[in-house]
């Protein structure tokens, strides 16, 4: 074969769909595709789940990376997409064999970049929806059309030598046979154990984070139906108060009139006394008429307050019910918010632990930690504190250095009393941040080394 023809690696990139791989191009093609030369308007409005792949000359898969690319309207890919794919495939820990040796792999759980981590995404490993089968299969169908090379071993004749006749006795060919099948199987166990295990703490990584996801999801929600149940069960007791009031103003009325039938009732009897005095039958004509008025007025009367206030009765016994079904329901959602956060407390972390699952965190200077669960409490407690025990700093020169990090500003006071202001260089390590100097401007530092020589 000339050196022309000569099979080598090549780069292809792998879209994915719901049923799995749905298209398939070389790394030129791709990069078309990034410089929007062509578009794909059957990918238009969507974020597509892609592969970058590195295939040998035998059709095997040697590393991958899974990423995401969004597309516009138009079917146009991101104009701001710049993963580097060949450096992460070339810089990621080991993955699955898939015929030729572990793959390199990186993924959302296994990022060698950290900052690139939000922009990859975990394939399935489980059984039957395996994903990195999936590009195994689909590569060694070969519809890219690769030039494999042909596994074939070609002995020359003059490589062959010819022992002696006095050494043509045959060997121990059963007892090298069976040593080598046995070393064999031993290289073959060892090989696929070490492939389950990584299979399994992948899997398990991702896991954690879709159960730590839903764990915040459900605690999201339970607070907040808490809130709007705190919310209704306020507006009803503003309503039952307007209700205590609207009845205490009823019942002040109810008084005032009774006052005044009492009063109407006393003038009555005066002029009845008054009208006695010309003739008892005049009086007993008043009498009767007075006694029929008054029985009429107060039977109106009291008929009418008693329709209202049997009508606000049953309006407070039904708002009583109602706040007790409320009470209730948030009692119930309390049970189960103690619960979830029971079941997600310590018990969770040692068990996730116990299985192999670590937790990460992220903080400038010191990046990615790994935390020991002995040391989640005191993270907990004081993460600035831990995360500059991790620098090799003081907690005071982590929180300066941050102050800077976050804003690279001369902090240094002009005669006017106002800060100077002036952007400066970033000081990426906490531990090289020196104040007055690497948090000041040319200027002032330089005149900070003036007043330190005079």
């Amino acid at each position: 074969m000339s050196m022309q023809n000569k099979a080598q690696m090549v780069e292809a990139v792998l879209f994915f769909n719901e049923r799995g791989v749905c298209k398939q191009m070389l790394f030129p093609e791709f990069e078309a595709l990034l410089d929007n030369v062509v578009n794909m308007p059957e990918f238009a409005d969507q974020q597509m789940r892609m592969a970058y792949v590195l295939i040998n000359p035998r059709l095997m898969v040697r590393a991958a990376v899974f990423f995401y690319l969004d597309f516009d309207e138009s079917g146009a890919a991101d104009k701001g997409w710049n993963l580097p794919l060949r450096h992460l495939a070339d810089n990621a820990g080991r993955g699955p064999d898939l015929g030729a040796g572990p793959i390199r792999l990186a993924c959302r759980s296994q990022c060698p970049v950290s900052w690139h981590q939000m922009h990859l995404w975990d394939p399935s490993l489980a059984p039957g929806k395996n994903d990195l089968a999936v590009i195994r299969d689909v590569v060694k169908r070969n519809a890219l059309g690769l030039l494999a090379e042909e596994e074939t071993a070609v002995m020359l004749p003059e490589r062959l030598q010819v022992a002696a006749e006095d050494k043509w006795q045959a060997p121990d060919a059963a007892r090298d046979e069976a040593d080598k099948q046995t070393e064999r199987k031993e290289q073959e166990h060892r090989l696929k154990t070490a492939q389950l295990i990584k299979q399994q703490r992948l899997r398990i990584s991702t896991l954690g984070k879709q159960y730590e996801e839903e764990q915040a999801r459900f605690k999201l929600a339970a607070e907040e139906r808490q809130r709007s149940l705190q919310t209704e069960i306020h507006n009803l007791h503003q309503a039952l108060r307007q209700q205590e009031e609207l009845n205490a103003s009823l019942k002040e009325q109810l008084g005032a009139q009774a006052d005044g039938i009492q009063q109407t009732r006393e003038e009555l009897a005066r002029q009845l006394r008054d009208l006695e005095r010309h003739g008892r039958t005049e009086a007993d004509i008043l009498r009767s008429q007075f006694d029929a008025e008054l029985q009429a007025r107060v039977a109106a009367a009291v008929a009418e307050f008693k329709e209202q206030v049997a009508i606000r009765d049953v309006e407070l016994a039904y708002r009583a019910e109602q706040e007790t079904q409320l009470q209730n329901e948030l009692e119930r959602l309390k049970r189960e918010r103690d619960d979830l956060a029971s079941q997600g407390g310590e018990q969770i972390l040692e068990r996730l632990a116990k299985l192999g699952v670590v937790f990460v965190v992220y903080h400038p200077g010191a990046g990615h930690l790994t935390i020991p669960l002995q040391d989640i409490a005191r993270y907990q407690n004081n993460p600035l504190s831990y995360a500059a025990a991790k620098c090799f700093v003081s907690e005071e020169q982590y929180r300066q250095w941050l102050a800077h990090y976050q804003q690279p500003t001369c902090e240094s006071s002009l005669p006017s009393g106002e800060r100077c202001a002036m952007p400066i260089d970033r000081v990426e390590t906490p531990s090289r941040f020196v104040v007055g100097e690497s948090n000041c401007c040319a200027r002032h530092k330089a005149g900070a080394r003036l007043r330190t020589v005079s």
